[in-house]
Formats: C-alpha cells, structure tokens, sequence
C-alpha cells in the first residue's frame, strides 16, 4: 500500500464525515421544533466541530500534495473558484455555529431559525463547490 494513497484516503474519510456533519446537522436543527433548544444546541457543537474538521482536512490534503510532490495541486481555474467559496463557506459556518452557541438564548425564535437556514445552506454550498474542485483539479 502507498502512503500517499493511504494519506490521501484517510483525509478524505475525515473531510467527507465533516461534510456530512455540516449538512445533516444543521439541516436537522433546521426542520426540528423552535422548542427544542437543547437538540439545536448539540447540533451546533456538532456544525461548528465539522466545520473545524473541514478546515483541517482541507489543509492537511495540501500539506499531503506538498510532501509526496514538492508542490500544491496546480488547480484548474474552476478549482481555485471552488476552493475560495468552500473555504468562505468554512469561515462564515464556523464563526455562525460559535455565535450560535455563544448567543443564541437571547435571540427570537426567528433569528434563530433563519440561523439554521444560513448554516444549512452554507454546508449545501460547500458541498456543492467541493463536486467542482474534485472534477476541475
């Protein structure tokens, strides 16, 4: 077996259990009870926990290129374009799911709400730009 193979895998096990974190628990959080504060709070410890695990393993995938190769990825236009909006979408996700946790008890139940729908939507995204950094690197 290939390290760098193995490297590679391992980082991408990480990298899509995050993703199917950012996504299942925010959307969760979203279509539950406003009333069920204590499952939206776990769900953000679990989105914000996700969203870190994204960044990490997106940066060990460069650290992994730059030790077997030299070099990052030489990455396709349509992937640089894909990469910054995964990598914003990682930022704003991370910093939501803190304020969420931080501050969301004095928030409406609205303001709330439509917090879900961001983080929910800002995983879709996310989800949606890694398809065209995979088939444009």
């Amino acid at each position: 077996m290939q390290l760098e193979n193995l490297s590679y895998a391992l980082t991408q096990t990480i990298h899509n259990f995050g993703a199917a974190a950012v996504v299942g628990a925010a959307f969760l959080a979203l279509k539950s009870s406003p009333e069920q504060l204590q499952l939206k709070h776990r769900m953000a410890w679990l989105v914000l926990i996700a969203w870190g695990a994204q960044a990490i393993s997106g940066v060990i995938f460069g650290g992994v290129s730059y030790h077997f190769y030299g070099e990052f990825p030489d990455l396709h236009a349509v992937a640089v374009g894909a990469l910054v909006i995964k990598i914003l979408c990682a930022v704003s996700g991370f910093a939501l799911a803190a304020l969420y946790l931080r501050s969301a008890k004095q928030w409406s139940k609205k303001g709330r709400h439509r917090t879900w729908h961001a983080l929910t939507g800002l995983g879709a995204t996310a989800l949606t730009a890694a398809a065209f950094l995979r088939w444009f690197s």
